[in-house]
């Protein structure tokens, strides 16, 4: 047996040092292990290089058959990390993220379904949110944290005091402000590296088209039914997709209305707005504060799947979560015929 190890060991280092390929080692390996076995399975026992070799022909059957396992399942994993796609280092158009961004989003790149890519697709995205109220304050402040390059944030109101029990993106000390400049400092704040475009306006038809068309996809959290029934009129029509968001004491819902892609409009759902009096806002029905923050948060990530092309969407889908009773159900959502927004 020592022979066997000392020609293994011939081939192995000396191979090394004359510049010999693992492959071309591993074919040596591999014809000694046929000498050795040819050896055994053909020589009489008596021969004297069987005897030389020693062992038996099972012996050393067993243990080049282990070799050979081992040699397979390294080249095997060789074959599977060549065939993995690599991923990049995250970069823009204007060159790599800095060592801060890179150390800020190193949670989102290292998951495979987002990546330096995803990555990427975040900073060039272009988010519209409207409304920086209960919905808004999650959506924007993670929108802000994930990186996503550009987010516009429309609303007209000014920081209550009431608000704060569930807004948490304003503070104490933005009371009197408008929501939209206390939204975008809290952001920047937040992620210096991205830009925020704030209007303190309410969203009007006059210029929900022009808006709209400037971003890639539209967050819609207001408590307004006229708006909400607005901004998916103009996304339906431009074929940007909504992802809209609604809340009511203790229960909320999340869905991605995209006509384009095949899914319902808002309207498909809802074909008119509840009478006066029959859907009452979070002022008039209250809202317990932590809700906006679940189902926002629920927003955000839909948003940044959108944006990546991860995991499975909400079209044709709604998302309901029920606090109360800590209840979470997904109920499938149709195409209406003759829906007049995008029938």
């Amino acid at each position: 047996m020592i022979w066997v190890l000392i020609w293994a060991a011939v081939i192995w280092v000396g191979g090394a040092f004359g510049g010999l390929s693992v492959t071309r080692r591993w074919q040596l390996t591999a014809l000694l292990g046929a000498v050795v076995l040819l050896s055994h399975l053909v020589l009489p026992e008596d021969a004297q290089i069987r005897q030389a070799l020693g062992g038996s022909f099972a012996s050393w059957a067993v243990l080049f058959a282990v070799i050979a396992l081992g040699a397979l399942y390294g080249r095997g994993l060789a074959w599977l990390k060549a065939r993995a796609p690599k991923v990049p280092v995250a970069e823009t158009d204007d060159g790599p993220f800095s060592e801060t961004e890179l150390n800020r989003y190193a949670r989102h790149i290292v998951l495979r379904e987002i990546g330096g890519p995803g990555q990427v697709a975040l900073k060039h995205a272009r988010v519209l949110v409207v409304g920086a109220g209960g919905l808004g304050s999650p959506v924007l402040l993670y929108l802000a944290a994930a990186g996503v390059g550009t987010i516009g944030v429309i609303d007209d109101d000014v920081v209550d005091n009431s608000n704060l029990q569930r807004q948490v993106i304003h503070r104490d000390a933005d009371i009197g402000t408008p929501k939209v400049f206390s939204a975008e400092a809290a952001m920047r704040s937040q992620n210096p590296a991205i830009t925020v475009r704030p209007y303190n306006r309410r969203l009007t038809a006059d210029i929900a088209e022009e808006l709209i068309g400037d971003y890639d996809l539209v967050l819609e959290g207001t408590d307004n039914l006229e708006t909400r029934y607005l901004v998916n009129r103009v996304a339906a029509k431009l074929g940007v997709p909504m992802i809209g968001g609604a809340l009511s004491q203790w229960e909320g819902q999340v869905s991605t209305f995209d006509p384009a892609s095949g899914a319902p409009c808002y309207q498909c759902i809802f074909p008119e707005a509840p009478a006066p009096g029959l859907a009452p806002n979070c002022s008039e029905a209250g809202v317990v504060g932590p809700l906006p923050g679940i189902i926002g948060s629920i927003m955000a990530t839909e948003a940044i799947k959108e944006i990546t092309g991860a995991g499975k969407g909400l079209r044709g889908r709604m998302l309901i979560y029920d606090a109360m009773y800590a209840e979470t159900r997904v109920i499938r959502t149709f195409r209406r015929d003759g829906c007049p927004c995008c029938a």
